[in-house]
């Protein structure tokens, strides 16, 4: 007996009703770089002290995002990471991602001090 995974549906009313999951819509486009609302902060909280920059708001396939943080953290010079439309540069480099976006062509401002 084959198992579906439909989390959450149990039943519907709905004659016209198909199930679509949640892995088919998981990835989205990518917005072009004007539309992207970008925010650049810094960021201390459970990282044993250690300041990271992060890059939040991104809205695109994991490729492209994976694209933009290895950019960024070339011109840096430092380690990082990218996930959940997030991305992660070690130490404090926010004016100079701000610019770098900016040049890029992506909306980006800075948030907190």
């Amino acid at each position: 007996m084959k198992k579906d995974n439909r989390a959450g549906v149990v039943y519907s009313t709905n004659p016209d009703f198909s199930y679509q999951s949640a892995d088919q819509n998981a990835e989205a486009a990518t917005l072009p770089h004007q539309q992207q609302q970008l925010r650049v902060q810094l960021d201390k909280k459970q990282r044993g002290g250690k300041q990271v920059t992060l890059i939040t708001g991104f809205v695109g396939t994991d490729g492209n995002l994976q694209a933009l943080a290895k950019l960024l953290k070339t011109k840096c010079g430092g380690g990082g990471s990218a996930k959940d439309g997030e991305i992660l540069v070690q130490g404090d480099f926010r004016e100079k991602i701000l610019a770098l976006l900016v040049q890029a062509g992506y909306k980006a401002k800075k948030i907190g001090g």
